[in-house]
């Protein structure tokens, strides 16, 4: 009995491997073996970073509030203690939001937490 070759989702698999090193540079596009490292890695990178880029937009996040508080004369950790204490349920997000859009809506904000 002939060996069989398997061919047609052998070529599925390889073909799909290149697709995903499609823009790389060099060998890493067109030498199944290289590309095969090539995405692998990239792909453990996209993982991680999918997860690193939580931590940067909230700490963004921060910092646009924190510049914000400051202009309107109170630090960060104090605003957000006030805002704790009045039980503001705001989150960082739009906070910031508020802090970027709208100075004076935020600056009321800030004088409630104070109160």
């Amino acid at each position: 009995m002939p060996r069989s070759t398997n061919s047609v989702p052998s070529k599925r698999r390889r073909n799909k491997v290149l697709k995903q090193a499609k823009g790389f540079v060099g060998k890493r596009h067109s030498s199944l073996r290289t590309a095969k490292e090539a995405v692998d890695r990239a792909m453990q990178y996209a993982y991680r970073d999918r997860r690193n880029k939580k931590r940067v937009i909230r700490s963004l996040w921060i910092t646009r509030i924190n510049a914000a508080a400051r202009l309107a004369g109170v630090s960060y950790s104090k605003f957000m203690a006030g805002l704790k204490e009045k039980d503001v349920a705001l989150n960082r997000k739009m906070l910031a939001e508020i802090a970027v859009r709208d100075q004076k809506a935020f600056n009321k904000i800030v004088e409630l937490s104070n109160s």
